[in-house]
């Protein structure tokens, strides 16, 4: 149940003489096209941006097996960076080819365009792309110290909470470990974790505060330099979004706060407290329940296949071949996460399982994102990144399998332990993202370095507008921003959850009413597509419309409607 990275590279030496020849093939390229691009006819220029995806995917492979290595590891940083710096020197070998690509004229460009109908809505985006994009030597300076910026600032957020220990009744616990205990059955425990996670959190205020900075200004330098309007911008571009929308998205989920008070002032009526606390939150209903590794598989695999038997071929496929490393170990990376990788390879899954019922749910998270990445694979390197808006999608969706497939099985008792867990979940995918975009778009608004104070005073303000006064926050609850790593790896990727939660509630819902008869068939196929057509195009094939304000109300409606089951049904 540990990763086997030899499947990228047998040994040191394989994986060295890779790289020599990958700098070989990217010297070849640059002598081939570079400042030659405007004079390559349509099928030459085929063969060039064929040659192009080649070596990208071939750079992708050498930074997958050097990330995983740190990820599994993070003493293993000189590790990361002796490739990152022989991944950049390729890199710059290659960077003239958009750059030229947008300095074509619009008939050359079209040309090109209409001959690579695999490549062509990567192209439209590179074209769109082209107001932000800096000439040859400034985007060779930004790649060269890519490396020392915001990227260095991340490895060392990384190894800090890697190595960060939190004291808890005599056991020195790992960041997975203590977060684990809030969701124990015993309220002391709950109790107790969260002083120790928010002690263990404070002697490092200074060194996050000061990384959350550095983040902060690189995203500043670099939407100045590059002409984007606000510290997000970049993002929705990239996630092929309107801000308007996102707008749309945090109005609508913050007109149904309400929901959150509803759950939990009834919540707190099971448990018989006077008063909810931020520890409170994911007290389990109907004790503390564990389940084994094992067992998650095989409800996994189960759930997957009563969906789609190819799902569930390619779970048993993931825990067959080992794609997940499983537990937590002295410097694994905290958190979960599903890595791409490549191609000639498969998808590796992060996991820091516990054994907590949430952990089954956070399994098939992941085993959804493989999913999705696998199947992509065969649209290209190029085609099959998704934006953020799409890429949250499969993960979401399967967490709905397991949680469908499950809890019709239960009697009553542990039905609503399992639906409160599930309300929780949900919660935490679209209220609390909408809670993180809310706070970085006040924090990047902020001239100026901020301070541990202020961002302290900012978490809490907005940490408090999800739940009223339904829950009260504890005042060491206010550090509690200073470990969420996408702030520091991706700034403004939150939303991302909360787009895709109701995305799935509305495309789960379709599901179920049956009114979409050929609904699997669909859904495979758009998640095959990856990256290779708009997310609206993509949401389109299921006769939604993301562009339609009303689209979100869809979502929230089922929300509602899995809130009222738990108050009526409990």
């Amino acid at each position: 149940m540990i990763w086997d990275l030899s499947k990228f590279f047998a040994s040191s030496d394989e994986l060295d003489t890779f790289c020599l020849n990958l700098q070989k093939n990217a010297n070849e390229f640059n002598s081939k096209f570079n400042k030659n691009l405007n004079s390559l006819k349509p099928n030459e220029f085929k063969t060039a941006i064929s040659e192009y995806e080649q070596i990208l995917a071939d750079i992708g492979k050498i930074m997958s097996y050097a990330y995983l290595k740190f990820a599994k590891d993070t003493s293993q940083g000189a590790f990361l960076a002796k490739y990152e710096e022989i991944c950049t020197k390729i890199e710059e070998q290659i960077l003239f080819f958009e750059i030229e690509f947008n300095e074509l004229d619009k008939d050359r460009q079209s040309s090109f365009i209409a001959i690579n109908p695999k490549f062509s809505y990567y192209l439209e985006n590179l074209a769109k792309n082209k107001a932000h994009q800096l000439s040859f030597l400034e985007e060779r300076i930004l790649l060269r110290t890519a490396n020392t910026g915001a990227s260095a600032f991340s490895r060392l957020f990384d190894e800090s909470m890697a190595r960060a220990r939190f004291e808890f009744r005599g056991q020195s616990l790992k960041e997975e470990e203590i977060l684990s205990k809030l969701s124990s059955d015993d309220r002391s425990v709950r109790k107790d974790a969260a002083y120790s996670l928010s002690k263990g959190l404070e002697p490092m205020q200074h060194l996050l505060t000061y990384i959350y900075n550095m983040i902060k200004t690189d995203l500043k330098n670099s939407c100045e330099l590059r002409g984007y309007e606000l510290g997000e911008s970049s993002r929705h571009l990239s996630n092929q979004i309107e801000k308007a929308s996102v707008d749309a998205l945090i109005k609508a989920s913050e007109n149904s706060f309400d929901l959150v008070s509803k759950f939990y002032n009834k919540k707190r009526q099971i448990l018989g407290y006077d008063k909810l606390y931020d520890y409170d939150r994911y007290a389990p209903l109907g004790g503390d329940e564990q389940i084994s590794y094992e067992e998650a598989k095989e409800i996994v695999i189960d759930a997957f296949n009563s969906f789609n038997p190819l799902f569930g071929t390619l779970a048993k496929r993931a825990f067959d071949e080992n794609w997940c490393d499983v537990y937590p170990d002295k410097n694994k990376q905290a958190g979960a996460f599903s890595h791409s990788a490549s191609s000639d390879v498969h998808p590796f899954v992060l996991l820091n399982f516990t054994g907590r019922r949430r952990d089954l749910f956070t399994l098939a998270h992941e085993l959804g994102h493989s999913i999705h990445q696998y199947l992509s694979y065969e649209v290209g390197y190029l085609n099959s990144h998704t934006p953020l808006t799409t890429a949250e999608t499969a993960s979401v969706f399967c967490e709905m399998l397991v949680f469908e497939y499950i809890k019709n099985t239960l009697p009553k008792e542990q039905k609503t332990a399992l639906l409160a867990g599930k309300i929780e979940d949900i919660f935490a995918t679209l209220y609390r993202q909408i809670n993180f975009t809310t706070f970085e778009r006040r924090v990047h608004a902020y001239d100026g370095e901020i301070s541990s104070d202020e961002l302290n005073q900012i978490w809490l303000e907005e940490s408090k507008k999800m739940f009223g006064d339904s829950l009260e926050l504890n005042e060491y609850y206010k550090i509690w921003w200073s470990y969420i790593p996408h702030f520091i790896h991706s700034p403004f990727y939150c939303y991302a959850y909360s787009y895709a939660q109701l995305l799935v509630l509305a495309l789960f819902g379709l599901y179920k009413s049956g009114k979409c008869e050929n609904f699997i068939e669909i859904y495979t196929k758009f998640l095959s597509l990856g990256g290779s057509k708009s997310p609206k195009e993509l949401v389109a094939m299921f006769g939604f419309d993301i562009d339609d304000e009303k689209f979100w109300s869809v979502g929230i409606a089922q929300v509602a409607n899995l809130v009222d089951e738990f108050i009526q049904g409990e």
